[in-house]
């Protein structure tokens, strides 16, 4: 039987070798050479047993080998690597190798809504990501971010599925008007706070907070009644949901540790640093343990493309607020929509002193597509037609800025020209964020071709990511 055996992926155990391959058709299977003891799905053929990329199979292989299973990654340098497709691990760990730095990637990582916009489950992620690890022979740590989860019950599903990294979203809780409401509203709202949650009362609150100076990269920021009333009214609920799930998902999984991250980053307002001193302070006071805080930094962050700011401002900021990192000294400033930030990187690098985590997401979706310009323009040129019609209704849960009439007319552009779309803000954040609608129409299609092409995907992707992950290593 011809096989074309992928040599990163051969493992031995006790006399067995474990790979993947692909056959004479150009599928690609999981392969045991002797028989193991374990139940693994697939046909024999003589001593060859040839089986599909399962649960069934990825799981007793995860028994076997432990860097199959996601971990916690502590106050290392770390990046996550969103892959809506299920397919671009290999790439991933391409670019990671590349760098030769002290970055610990996360390799499953994805949101409840994403998960519901490609059809996948918080299980499904967990495995494609374990068999990329498997095919492209990673043997470090690698962990598994279970994004932006709002409810209870979006952190049962996911402890179920053995993710390792839980971050947070409290949007629906954090009150937007407190930073223009009048005094009188202010106080009403922070007289109902959910202060039996916070273990706490206003009066205990306001001798905690008023009066203090934060000393911070030489600046005194003076905690008066007003500002600590306004990052009370707005982060306080939060703060309180934040608990809840701190306390689920530890009840959930108390027989293995897991980390957590607290994001803000998609409030209407930034996080100014009063607010960020508050939430940390008031998360440790709860014994809420966490390894990264997302805040909502000035400028935009808009998905799949640079900075959108101005630079000198955003530095003093990011100084305030890394010192309020350093006040207490353990847990990591994370970047959300944080792929393409090129311009910004080296300031986190030097500001964090490598308590960081980068966190992309859509931006390997977006390789995906340049593989299509590069290999079959004509599919390319229906995917972002399609793509111009959904924008309009598709961006309405995404803070992006692109006009699709600023999109070059792809009737004017020849083939060999296509692949620098890719590379252009509107069109780029107009197939960024219509991919859900694009895979519920495109998607059989768009998966059976990249697998085609999976070469030039790892490639392309390596390259994009040794761009993100090199200003972390210097």
């Amino acid at each position: 039987m011809a096989l074309k055996i992928y040599e990163s992926s051969i493992l031995k155990k006790e006399g067995i070798r474990y790979y993947l391959a692909r056959n004479e058709k150009g599928q690609k299977v999981f392969c045991v050479e002797g028989d193991s003891g374990a139940r693994f799905q697939g046909n024999w053929h003589g001593n060859l047993l040839i089986g599909p990329l399962s649960d069934v199979n990825i799981n007793h292989l995860r028994r076997k080998f432990a860097w199959l299973k996601p971990v916690p990654l502590g106050l290392q340098t770390s990046a996550g690597t969103g892959d809506r497709l299920g397919c671009a691990t290999p790439g991933h760990i391409a670019a990671f190798n590349a760098v030769d730095g002290n970055i610990a990637p996360i390799f499953a990582q994805q949101s409840m809504r994403e998960n519901a916009r490609t059809f996948r489950t918080p299980r499904k992620v967990m495995d494609d990501a374990a068999w990329g690890v498997f095919q492209a022979g990673w043997r470090k740590p690698w962990g598994a971010d279970a994004d932006h989860l709002k409810t209870l019950e979006d952190v049962t599903i996911c402890a179920k599925a053995g993710y390792t990294f839980f971050t947070v979203d409290p949007f629906d809780y954090v009150d937007n008007e407190a930073a223009d409401d009048e005094q009188e509203t202010l106080k009403e709202k922070f007289q109902a706070l959910p202060w039996e949650t916070l273990n706490s009362s206003p009066e205990k609150f306001i001798h905690t907070y008023i009066g203090q100076t934060l000393e911070l990269a030489g600046n005194n920021l003076i905690i008066n009644e007003e500002n600590i009333l306004r990052a009370a009214c707005k982060y306080g609920a939060a703060i309180a949901h934040a608990n809840n799930m701190f306390n689920h998902t530890r009840n959930l999984i108390s027989h293995r540790p897991f980390e957590m991250e607290i994001s803000v980053d998609e409030t209407e307002s930034p996080t100014t640093p009063i607010e960020h001193y508050l939430i940390v302070n008031e998360l440790k006071r709860l014994r809420v343990e966490f390894v990264s805080l997302a805040p909502r930094f000035i400028g935009r962050f808009e998905k799949g493309v640079d900075y959108i700011g101005d630079l000198q401002r955003f530095e003093r900021e990011l100084a305030l607020h890394t010192a309020i990192q350093k006040l207490f000294g353990d847990y990591k400033i994370s970047i959300h929509s944080g792929s393409d930030k090129f311009s910004i990187y080296p300031l986190f690098a030097k500001y964090t002193q490598g308590k960081v985590h980068l966190k992309t997401a859509g931006t390997s979706f977006l390789e995906a597509l340049r593989v299509f310009a590069l290999t079959s323009p004509s599919f390319f040129r229906q995917i972002l037609q399609f793509a111009l019609q959904r924008y309009e209704h598709d961006r309405r849960t995404y803070h992006v800025s692109a006009k699709s009439e600023n999109v070059p007319d792809i009737h004017q552009l020849k083939d060999r020209e296509l692949p620098e779309l890719l590379n252009h803000f509107d069109a780029r954040q107009v197939l960024h964020v219509t991919y859900g609608s694009v895979m519920e129409t495109f998607g059989g299609e768009l998966l059976a071709k990249l697998d085609r092409e999976e070469a030039v995907y790892t490639a392309v992707l390596k390259d994009l990511f040794i761009n993100n992950l090199k200003p972390f290593t210097q």
